[in-house]
C-alpha cells in the first residue's frame, strides 16, 4: 500500500504557492503521493485555487512524489485541451502525473451557474467520448473520432507523456452505480468516494472488486485508491485499520483533510510521516 495526502484546493489552501510547499514537505517526509480536489467554485463562495495551475507548481517543486487531482470532472473540460496539459505536465514532471476523472455532480453548482445542464447521463458520454480522445491524442499518432457528441479529424500531438504506453488513469465510482464501475474496469484503478465524506469501508471494496473484475480484461495492475484519516490513530489501530484495507485490495490510503481543516493541521500530518505495514 502507498501513502498520500488528498487536499481541497480552497478556503485554506487556495494559495498554490503554499500547496506547492506542503507537497514538498510531504515528499520530504516519505508520502508517495499528493493530491487535490478539481473545482471551479463552493457553496458559501470562498477562495479556490485552480488546481491545474497548483499542480504545475507542485511538479516544479518536487522530485519524485506522485501528484494529481482526484477527482476531474472531465464532461467540464475540451477534452483536446485536457489532452495537451495533461501530457505537458507529464513531461514537466518526469512522469509523475496521475489522471483521475469522473462526471462530476451541480452540488456546488459547477454546471448549472454557468449555463450547462446538469443531466448525469450526458455527462457520462462526454465522460467517455473525452477518455477516447484523450488517450487517442496521447499516442502522438495521427488521430481520428467520431463520437455523438465530439468529433475529431486527423489530429496529432506531439510530444507524448512521459509515462509509457500512457498516464494512469483512475476512474470515480462507488456501488450500487455500477456504470462507472465497469468504467474503471477499462482503465487503471478506482476511486470509490461516498457524498457524506464516510470512508469507503472494506466489505463494500471487495463488493466492489469483485464486480470490476468481471469486466476487466487486462491483466495489468488496478489500483484501488481510498481517502480517510488515521492521523488520530495510535500506531497499533492505525496499522490494524490499514491491514483490513490492504486485505481488501486497496493500493492506495489517502489522508484526506475537508475544507474547514487548516494549514497547521495539514502540516503537522505530513510531519508525523506516512503509516506503515
Amino acid at each position: 500500500m502507498r501513502f498520500a495526502i488528498n487536499l481541497p484546493a480552497f478556503n485554506a489552501f487556495a494559495d498554490a504557492r503554499e500547496l506547492a510547499d506542503l507537497a514538498r514537505e510531504a515528499e520530504g517526509a516519505g508520502w508517495d503521493g499528493f493530491f487535490l480536489w478539481d473545482h471551479l467554485q463552493t457553496e458559501p463562495n470562498g477562495p479556490v485555487a485552480d488546481p491545474w495551475v497548483t499542480l504545475t507548481a507542485i511538479a516544479m517543486r518536487t522530485e519524485c512524489i506522485r501528484f494529481g487531482a482526484l477527482v476531474t470532472p472531465l464532461p467540464r473540460r475540451r477534452p483536446w485541451k485536457f489532452a495537451r496539459e495533461t501530457a505537458t505536465l507529464d513531461r514537466l514532471s518526469r512522469g509523475r502525473l496521475i489522471v483521475g476523472v469522473g462526471i462530476g455532480s451541480d452540488h456546488w453548482r459547477e454546471y448549472s451557474a454557468f449555463g450547462e445542464a446538469a443531466d448525469d447521463k450526458a455527462h457520462a458520454t462526454l465522460l467517455d467520448e473525452s477518455l477516447a480522445i484523450v488517450t487517442g491524442l496521447w499516442t502522438g499518432e495521427p488521430f481520428s473520432y467520431e463520437g455523438t457528441i465530439y468529433t475529431v479529424r486527423n489530429a496529432q500531438f506531439l510530444p507524448t507523456p512521459a509515462q509509457a504506453p500512457r498516464i494512469p488513469i483512475w476512474v470515480a465510482g462507488i456501488l450500487p452505480h455500477t456504470a462507472p464501475l465497469r468504467r474503471a474496469a477499462r482503465w487503471d484503478g478506482v476511486y470509490p468516494i461516498h457524498w457524506d465524506g464516510h470512508p469507503v469501508q472494506p466489505d463494500e471494496i471487495r463488493e466492489m472488486l469483485s464486480y470490476i473484475h468481471q469486466y476487466r480484461s487486462s491483466g495489468d495492475p488496478f489500483e484501488v485508491v481510498v481517502a480517510g484519516y488515521v492521523g488520530n490513530e495510535s500506531l497499533t489501530a492505525a496499522t490494524a485499520l490499514l491491514r483490513t484495507y490492504a486485505e481488501a485490495g486497496v493500493t492506495w490510503w489517502q489522508e484526506g483533510f475537508l475544507p474547514g481543516d487548516t494549514l497547521d493541521m495539514v502540516r503537522a500530518r505530513i510531519h508525523q510521516g506516512p503509516p506503515t505495514l
